[in-house]
């Protein structure tokens, strides 16, 4: 197959992705309704779906004109030589392959944080700011930002750099290595996320709060759950919007909860939220995502170690000579197919997963405070309740509110 053959596979599969994801959109909006649906009068009230509905049509119009934007910029990079002039800019850096490589992906980063920043900027200042949710100072958005910046750009430079070594070590075996670093990063990252990461961002304190910790404590011995780091974590300096999640395994496990969570939610229901929260652990939910995951990587790694075989997959991206860094651009994609698989494969699991916490839940505690739980979280973050089933199938991680009541009812 030639170079040239492959540039064509590779722009079609970049549109037949633009078109898909823009379809799978249209979908969606054609689910929105002016007046609030008989299905979802429990839930809100027709000045607060009105208010929800304007919030989805705002972040729809956005995104629309940032994807349309960045599909064009890419479109024009992939056609115009972009990545086989940048190849050869910063093979006048260095002749050293590894040095090279992290040259080309730092241009890059930086390039995509000149485009992403403003995007975020007008989310968080304008949208979110409309709506009442954002809660964050300007100083900290840039804060966040460098910090981001740097994080990603040391932690990648870390993995990649040791990617292209064992690449350049054993190039037969390479795959085998790489799918081992990163499994091992991953579950490093799992255990350690919360303790080093999180604390770079914001607070973590342990939960003081007597009654509400009584309640949890009480609730974790009756199903026999050894808790003893329940944390709360500073996310009102950032958003009105509440979550909590379940992070680490073995002693490192720690359920953390969103300040905003505990003003937004009484005892009862914080209590369904850490039983919710529990059963994941209890239906061993964290090792099937994480085997899922490592499996998913393997079979990544496996597919771009057989397609290591064809140069002209660099070459189709305008390299003059066979670059490490321009191939993996193009073998990204030329995955896209198998990507969306993966990733569908997974939401459908963590979907799973969700009826199964939330039954877990309901086994061992109150119905009814789960279901106000649900309601009251949906309700204060405006969330879209009624997706397109196309949309939901591929995009969605949770089941709907509506569908999780459903479940609950049963």
């Amino acid at each position: 197959m030639t170079a040239e053959t492959i540039l064509y596979i590779i722009l079609a599969l970049f549109i037949w992705e633009f078109i898909f994801s823009k379809t799978l959109d249209y979908l969606n909006t054609k689910n929105w309704k002016n007046k609030l649906p008989e299905e979802l009068k429990d839930i809100y009230d027709e000045k607060k779906y009105e208010k929800s509905m304007k919030y989805e049509k705002t972040n729809h119009k956005f995104s629309s004109i940032t994807w349309i934007f960045s599909f064009i910029i890419m479109l024009l990079v992939l056609i115009f030589w972009g990545f086989g002039w940048l190849d050869n800019l910063v093979k006048t850096f260095t002749e050293i392959s590894l040095l090279q490589s992290l040259y080309f992906f730092w241009i890059i980063s930086v390039i995509n944080s000149l485009i992403s920043i403003p995007i975020s900027y007008y989310s968080t200042f304008v949208i979110e700011e409309k709506f009442w949710f954002n809660k964050m100072t300007k100083k900290l958005f840039w804060l966040d930002t460098i910090k981001s910046f740097f994080l990603s750009l040391i932690l990648g430079w870390v993995i990649l750099a040791l990617i292209i070594w064992i690449y350049n070590l054993d190039a037969n075996n390479f795959w085998i290595y790489a799918w081992l670093l990163i499994t091992f990063f991953s579950i490093f990252m799992m255990m350690f996320y919360s303790s080093l990461i999180v604390p770079l961002f914001n607070k973590q304190t342990p939960l003081e709060e007597w009654k509400l910790r009584s309640a949890i404590q009480e609730f974790a011995d009756k199903v026999w759950f050894k808790l003893d780091n329940i944390f709360v974590i500073d996310w009102s300096k950032r958003s009105s919007k509440a979550n909590a999640y379940f992070s680490g395994f073995g002693p490192k496990k720690r359920i953390v909860l969103y300040d905003t969570l505990i003003k937004d939610l009484e005892v009862e229901e914080l209590v369904w939220v850490l039983a919710h929260e529990i059963g994941h652990y209890k239906r061993k939910h964290t090792f099937q995502m994480l085997a899922f995951s490592i499996i998913q990587t393997w079979a990544m790694l496996f597919i771009l170690w057989l397609a290591l075989k064809y140069p002209e997959i660099s070459q189709a991206l305008w390299a003059e000579s066979w670059s490490f860094h321009v191939w993996a651009i193009a073998f990204g994609i030329l995955f896209t197919p198998i990507s969306i698989v993966l990733w569908t494969l997974s939401s459908i699991l963590s979907r799973k997963n969700e009826y199964e916490a939330d039954a877990f839940a309901k086994e061992f505690y109150d119905a009814e405070k789960l279901k106000s739980a649900l309601i009251k979280l949906s309700r204060n973050n405006l969330s879209n309740l009624q997706p397109h089933p196309a949309y939901e199938f591929f995009h969605y991680s949770h089941p709907t509110v509506l569908k999780r009541l459903e479940a609950l009812n049963k």
